[in-house]
């Protein structure tokens, strides 16, 4: 049995915040708002997961009002995901994830990303692939505003 899940999460750039997406820590002037750390790309692969499996989203799982995630890594989020899907029966297969983000370039990190996220999820490599797109100076991700992301999982029983 084979379903699919779809996340999507975005974040403010703002000073005085590191960057961090997929659990990689990327050099940049800005980096994203939120309640944990706002890794966006942690945070879409996250809700995938809990969507595909029917177990509710990230914010049932882990809400921004409760102070225990203040600041929190977001791989604790994802292991917590991985673990309810496996007790749930499920494994993933397959990741295909897209950032937005007009800055900073991601080409040279976008490996590094891809690995790291396969190693949280318990997958190989080329299990993960990872897009990435510029808002083409265009809205709140053109102007360098926001960071967004899209991800769909395949899992499977």
């Amino acid at each position: 049995m084979f379903r699919v899940g779809s996340g999507h999460d975005s974040h403010r750039l703002v000073e005085g915040r590191p960057l961090i997406l997929g659990g990689v820590r990327i050099e940049h002037a800005k980096g994203l708002y939120g309640h944990s750390d706002a890794d966006a790309v942690l945070h879409a692969v996250t809700d995938a997961l809990l969507g595909a499996a029917g177990l509710g989203d990230i914010g049932d799982a882990y809400p921004d009002t409760d102070p225990r995630w203040k600041d929190a890594d977001s791989k604790i989020f994802l292991a917590g995901a991985i673990e309810r899907l496996n007790q749930a029966g499920w494994r993933p297969v397959n990741f295909d994830i897209t950032i937005f983000a007009q800055e900073p370039k991601l080409g040279p990190v976008k490996a590094k990303i891809r690995d790291s996220v396969a190693a949280l999820v318990g997958l190989p490599p080329d299990a993960v692939n990872v897009k990435a797109k510029t808002g083409e100076k265009v809205g709140h991700i053109g102007r360098g505003e926001a960071i967004a992301v899209h991800a769909v999982v395949l899992i499977e029983k």
